[in-house]
């Protein structure tokens, strides 16, 4: 067995409004391991993109715990967890999200930039990234440029530009039809083989989840398989 990049144990989430309050995760358990393909999932309202916010460390549980590469998220100051989402961790959305009003090349680097990385060394980076992925002809296309596919692939290109251990992934594939899907789901599992990276992937799709090593069920805000 490898060491462990991501431990998380009951996690429960709830959200109250007015005097109701809904119960969304009910004790969730979940380890990843180095280097692995983890999908968890499940319809939509099952919980599953709330868990994978709580794990990537963008929101807080309401009670549990997260242990992501050695680190108690809930001892982690906000200025630590920002340096691990620039440095060890990223995350993929659905819908690319991407700045409109920069270039694709410009997209990727962004990360890198803000990580305080010389032009030279963020251009080296992001073109042996972008030849890996199949995007190296469209660097200097804004997003509105670039297909559904395209776009997500420059996602995916940012993602990895910083060298992360883990990435998550919410529904990457949701937005594209079933070729694009295709495509994302065979560059997952070559990111995820020749790079060593770690993934964390929440889908509806049986057919997506076969890409994973593991798959993970979750119905109703508990893990059923």
């Amino acid at each position: 067995m490898g060491s462990f990049v991501l431990q998380a144990k009951d996690i429960r989430k709830s959200y109250t409004v007015g005097d109701v309050t809904a119960e969304v995760l009910k004790g969730v358990d979940i380890a990843v391991e180095d280097g692995e393909f983890v999908a968890v999932l499940g319809e939509s309202g099952s919980g599953k993109s709330t868990l994978l916010y709580i794990l990537a460390g963008i929101d807080k549980p309401t009670a549990g715990s997260v242990e992501l590469l050695g680190r108690d998220l809930a001892s982690v100051s906000d200025e630590e967890l920002a340096a691990m989402r620039r440095r060890e961790v990223s995350f993929v959305y659905q819908f690319d999200n991407l700045v409109p009003h920069l270039t694709a090349y410009e997209n990727i680097i962004l990360p890198l930039r803000l990580d305080g990385k010389k032009e030279k060394e963020c251009r080296d980076i992001a073109l042996d990234v972008c030849e890996f992925l199949g995007v190296g002809e469209r660097l200097n296309n804004l997003p509105r440029q670039l297909s559904g596919g395209e776009q997500q692939r420059v996602a995916l290109a940012r993602a990895l530009a910083t060298d992360p251990k883990v990435i998550f992934l919410d529904e990457p594939t949701g937005s594209l039809d079933r070729e694009r899907g295709r495509q994302v789901m065979e560059l997952l599992g070559r990111i995820n083989r020749e790079k060593g990276v770690a993934l964390v992937m929440v889908t509806h799709s049986a057919a997506h989840a076969a890409y994973a090593s593991r798959r993970v069920e979750i119905s109703d805000g508990v893990v059923v398989k």
